[in-house]
């Protein structure tokens, strides 16, 4: 059986309804880093693919953990694009059930080393009405929404009107203009931002680090530049072991990630 995570999820409050129970396979731990929600078509663009994947890659490498809804297309390659380690898959289903079956093995690898969410028991099985329920979790989490290939009449565009109700910010990739009608409507009414330029927008959330560097608090409090004195107050001698190991520098009484 599934278990169920007991811990108050600050940006599950947002929903219609807070999801109790909500159970999980794999490391919540993952639900303390900045969490960052990217959906889309289930028959994305060659183009498409690529800014995904490149854009999930550029996320992770700042410690982002990339929120997403495990089915084809593009939630996929955000999934892939990130890393087991680093992303947050939300199913529609019982989490005994991996689905869909071309997926079992990415669900599972995330299971290992990622987080596999749901608010559904064991032994149910996805309907048209869990994918809607699916999506508003999967935008909760997330600090903001990305879709990176929408039609209008999509269950992506949805998963925009749950953003939009929740007050996040809505990025997408930017598209010619026969190509995906939906993002590029939000972008023509004003409710969407286009990414032009991937590392652009990633190094909103810091900057890149080595992969082998632990992705805990004290390197998210450094990724924002922060002061020598708030380091040290905050988390006493690990500030000199981490200067001592090469993980930070201390420049004019800053503190940076190396």
């Amino acid at each position: 059986m599934s278990e169920s995570i007991t811990e108050h999820i600050s940006e599950l409050e947002a929903m219609r309804k807070y999801p109790d129970p909500l159970f999980y396979k794999g490391e919540p731990a993952l639900l303390l880093r900045p969490k960052v929600s990217i959906v889309g078509t289930r028959n994305p663009s060659i183009y498409t693919k690529n800014f995904t994947y490149t854009l999930a890659k550029a996320l992770a490498k700042r410690g982002v953990c990339v929120v997403s809804g495990a089915a084809m297309g593009v939630d996929t390659i955000a999934h892939k694009g990130a890393g087991a380690s680093n992303t947050i898959a939300v199913a529609a289903n019982g989490l005994d059930i991996r689905y869909p079956a071309v997926n079992r093995e990415l669900i599972a690898k995330i299971e290992f080393k990622g987080l596999v969410l749901s608010q559904f028991d064991d032994g149910f099985k996805a309907t048209g009405w869990s994918f809607v329920v699916r999506n508003e979790l999967v935008v909760a989490l997330g600090e903001l929404l990305i879709v990176t290939e929408a039609d209008l009449e999509s269950g992506s565009m949805r998963s925009v009107e749950y953003a939009l109700k929740m007050g996040k910010e809505i990025y997408v990739c930017p598209h010619r203009l026969d190509e995906s009608l939906g993002t590029n409507r939000l972008l023509a009414e004003g409710k969407a931002k286009a990414i032009y330029d991937i590392e652009t927008f990633a190094s909103m959330f810091g900057r890149e680090v080595n992969d082998e560097i632990p992705k805990d608090e004290f390197f998210y409090f450094c990724q924002s530049s922060p002061t020598f004195d708030a380091v040290l107050e905050r988390f006493g001698d690990r500030v000199y072991e981490a200067e001592l190991e090469g993980v930070i520098t201390i420049q004019n009484g800053i503190v940076r990630l190396e």
